[in-house]
């Protein structure tokens, strides 16, 4: 999946110093409150992926994925393995792991079974669970934008959210997400939610041959 490239229209974000207890390279998280994930539309555009894979599993696949600084440097890896999508209680979950810088865990996304909307659990490290994503009962991005709401643990406070943008009239699968957050928000969690708009994407809008 290519990305859409801002230079021309957004100036690159100074280097930030180090903070204490900040994972390096998610320096930038802390000045910011919300992000902008768009695909690049293109009518040649490949996956680099294995195309056995790609075909057989579709938005089932396993993708490993590296995210960058303006200085070339890695600084998050998001990891999702080939699951089931089967939706019953008992079969796999739908599942990523997040490291930053990559090698080192910060947490994990979760799918878990609801009968009608679609669930999501925020991991730490040792896979305790500490926040929920929960999206709307019907998933389509037709005439309108869809919210998958980030919620405390007990599911009554919303603390920020991801939407999927209506592209318009446009036949295109070029998707757009905004993600938006408290600028208090533990960085880890800012990440893992950037993690989980591309488990978001794959699993319900992503188009495969």
């Amino acid at each position: 999946m290519s990305f859409c490239n801002l230079q021309p229209t957004v100036q690159w974000m100074q280097t930030p110093g180090t903070i204490p207890n900040c994972p390096p390279g998610l320096e930038y998280l802390t000045q910011i409150n919300q992000l902008l994930v768009c695909q690049r539309f293109d009518l040649l555009e490949e996956d680099r992926s294995n195309c056995f894979l790609r075909y057989l599993c579709g938005p089932s696949r396993p993708f490993t994925m590296t995210i960058y600084d303006n200085v070339g440097r890695d600084v998050i890896t998001i990891q999702r393995t080939l699951r089931s999508r089967c939706c019953w209680r008992n079969c796999s979950v739908q599942k990523l792991k997040v490291e930053a810088p990559p090698g080192e865990k910060i947490g994990y996304v979760y799918q878990y079974f609801h009968p009608f909307l679609p669930m999501f659990e925020i991991k730490n490290e040792n896979k305790e669970d500490i926040m929920k994503i929960r999206g709307p009962c019907v998933v389509s991005s037709c005439l309108k934008d869809l919210n998958f709401n980030l919620l405390s643990l007990d599911e009554e406070i919303v603390l920020g959210k991801i939407s999927k943008k209506w592209a318009g009239f446009m036949i295109t699968n070029a998707d757009k997400f905004g993600i938006q957050f408290p600028f208090n928000l533990d960085v880890k969690i800012k990440a893992l939610m950037l993690g989980a708009s591309f488990l978001i994407d794959y699993m319900y809008f992503e188009v495969w041959p």
